[in-house]
């Protein structure tokens, strides 16, 4: 073990541990009553707390904090003082190399060091790309895979005081700050209240750069610009928003009343771990950059793109475009041409950034180019006042084509609309409406759950078929919650890794989570129907890493993804999905796959190596006959 020891909250097998386990429980319900160690002030400084995550009750304001004893790591160190159970996995650190194995020790645990490792966002690793990035478009911000000989092949820890995530609705405004352990946002940002340290904790009053007053004033303020003064963003039809450049997501966690689902996006940058504070917080977020290549989200998905201080030049850009043989053509905003892709019919652009209100330095230049790259897009400025600019997306293919006439603007070349955004350069070109989804003909949330689109009929799903998909995730979600034998409160941030239609997150649309729907870019793209009904997703390959911290999730599901990438190369084994698994699962957290038997089999026999708990149960599939399931759990353990 090299001087290491791997503790576990779920190694108690034996029947001495289960006695050690017993006298834990009667110390922690002493604890709560206090007849157990009077004023010991040395177990006091050791042991965390939280505030209490009681859905009933608002949560508690940074001068009014209640406290509670919570079991945490600490509490538990604390109390098993020389009686702590280890494992035979070494700590060490490994890379992937073929063939393929695992030590019958069980896989190996990566140095406290790596407890952020993030595989196609590693710092040093870019750095050696830096001399062949074209580093004008911020192109090292985006997604760069090492070879898989570069990629680490051993478990991910938790960091160095790590407590199980405080529960939402309370994680909204407070998290631990152990489990996030970065001071430079609330130096920086403090003063724009994005985060503040609260003790032990970190506290977010739910500010930003330009609403440092709150997002709920400024997001009324929003729905007026665009009403008249007469309603608000729902009332203006926007129920799905992309947010650029989110910091810690306080936009988005201040639109869940409003019941709008946001997808929001930044890169690494030196905003550090603003997407890790967004995830720990129950927010959906994900680690991503508008440089070079496309977003990974379909077409025509948003009624609102929204950039506050987003670090986004939309005004520049530069690329070369070839138009003859010998003859190529410079022109800008052709990160605007993205946003444009991604807006629906009459959707909003709302800029809130300095070019749009301070007459100093260059920005009155800049907003002259951004209004002439919008104007040549047809874009209409509907207001802009109170630091803040909007623009909408009108349906007029009349302007655009006059403009296309005037060669202000080019048509893109006619693609196949169930093509996918994965790795897929910039376009510096727009479509015409008749390939875009025009949003006024989608219902509002509720209903657009149950929304049916047309672009399904495509890829072979008809409305039978998805009604009949629906139905089932519904029956299928209340056995897991049977099986699973979770709390509700336990389970916030969810991932279906092989989402088909999103009827797994319809689903669970009435309980208190998020769902990241993902639908790898080696299937048909429903993606696009995901979204027409009101959720959030993006398109992956599971070859690769996803874009986001260890520890993101607390709920995985993996519906037959094992055998659609069975019998693929190196790096898409089922050891390489199961190793991405458990560095986005959170410790205690579930991961629930149905499969193949002898996919299943191979899965049961590797859990353990993986530090896995796993169940096997029988569940009826959607041909009604029996398939089998596992409910595995990762557990608490952390090098000590």
């Amino acid at each position: 073990m090299g001087g290491y020891y791997l503790w576990s909250s779920s190694a108690f097998d034996s029947k001495s541990g289960q006695l050690i386990l017993v006298a834990l429980l009667v110390m922690i319900a002493s604890f709560y009553t206090g007849t157990l160690f009077g004023t010991n002030s040395s177990l006091y400084n050791s042991i965390s707390h939280l505030p209490s995550n009681s859905s009933s009750s608002p949560p508690p304001s940074p001068g009014t904090l209640s406290l509670s004893p919570s079991p945490s790591l600490d509490l538990y160190r604390a109390l098993i003082v020389n009686c702590i159970p280890t494992f035979t996995n070494r700590v060490g650190l490994s890379y992937r190399r073929i063939p393929l194995t695992i030590p019958d020790t069980g896989m190996d645990i990566c140095p406290l060091v790596f407890n952020e490792y993030i595989p196609c966002h590693n710092v040093t690793y870019v750095n050696e790309l830096l001399p062949k990035l074209d580093l004008s478009r911020r192109e090292e911000l985006e997604r760069h895979c090492p070879p898989l000989e570069r990629r680490l092949f051993c478990l991910v820890p938790p960091p160095e005081d790590y407590k199980i995530p405080i529960r939402w609705p309370t994680s909204r405004d407070y998290v631990w700050r152990s489990n996030v352990n970065h001071t430079r946002l609330a130096k920086v940002k403090g003063g724009q209240n994005w985060v503040h340290e609260k003790d032990k904790l970190w506290w977010f009053p739910g500010g930003g750069t330009h609403f440092k007053h709150g997002a709920s004033e400024y997001i009324e303020r929003l729905g007026k610009m665009i009403t008249n003064e007469n309603g608000d963003l729902r009332s203006a039809g926007v129920f799905q928003i992309l947010d650029v450049g989110c910091g810690v997501a306080s936009f988005s966690a201040y639109l869940l009343p409003l019941n709008i689902q946001t997808m929001s996006f930044a890169p690494i940058d030196s905003h550090e771990n603003q997407i890790q504070f967004a995830l720990e917080r129950g927010i959906a977020a994900m680690i991503s950059s508008l440089a070079t290549k496309q977003l990974p989200y379909p077409s025509s998905s948003f009624e609102m793109v929204h950039c506050s201080r987003c670090r986004v030049d939309w005004h520049k850009n530069e690329v070369c475009i070839k138009e003859k043989d010998d003859d190529y053509n410079s022109t800008d905003g052709i990160l605007l041409k993205e946003v444009n892709r991604l807006l629906r019919s009459n959707g909003y652009f709302v800029y809130s950034a300095p070019p749009a209100y301070k007459q100093e330095k260059d920005f009155p230049l800049i907003w002259d180019k951004l209004t002439n790259l919008t104007s040549t897009m047809c874009w209409k400025l509907i207001s802009r006042k109170v630091q803040t600019a909007i623009w909408i997306k009108p349906e007029n293919q009349s302007c655009l084509l006059h403009n296309v006439e005037q060669k202000l603007i080019n048509i893109c070349d006619s693609v196949d609309d169930s093509n996918l955004s994965w790795n897929t350069p910039l376009r510096d070109c727009i479509t015409l409406s008749k390939a875009q989804s025009h949003s006024h003909n989608l219902p509002p949330r509720p209903q657009r759950l149950s929304e049916y689109s047309r672009t399904l009929s495509s890829v072979g799903i008809n409305q039978e078929k998805f009604i009949s998909d629906t139905l089932y995730w519904q029956d299928q979600v209340r056995h897991y919650w049977r099986l699973m034998n979770t709390n509700e409160t336990e389970v916030r941030n969810v991932m279906d890794m092989n989402a088909f239609c999103g009827g797994f997150a319809v689903a669970l649309s009435t309980w208190p989570v998020w769902v990241m729907n993902i639908v790898p870019k080696s299937m048909n793209n429903t993606l696009s129907a995901i979204y027409n009904r009101g959720l959030i997703g993006a398109f992956h390959d599971w070859c690769e890493p996803f874009s986001t911290y260890p520890r993101s999730y607390d709920l995985l599901h993996a519906n037959h993804l094992f055998s659609h990438y069975k019998n693929r190369e190196e790096g898409c084994l089922l050891e390489d999905i199961m190793l991405e698994m458990d560095r986005i699962i959170r410790p205690q957290g579930t991961i629930i796959i149905r499969d193949e038997e002898s996919i299943i089999s191979r899965i049961r026999a590797l859990a353990p190596k993986f530090l896995w708990d796993v169940e096997s149960h029988l569940l009826e599939n959607e041909q009604k006959t029996t398939e089998p399931v596992l409910i595995c759990r990762k557990k608490f353990w952390a090098i000590l």
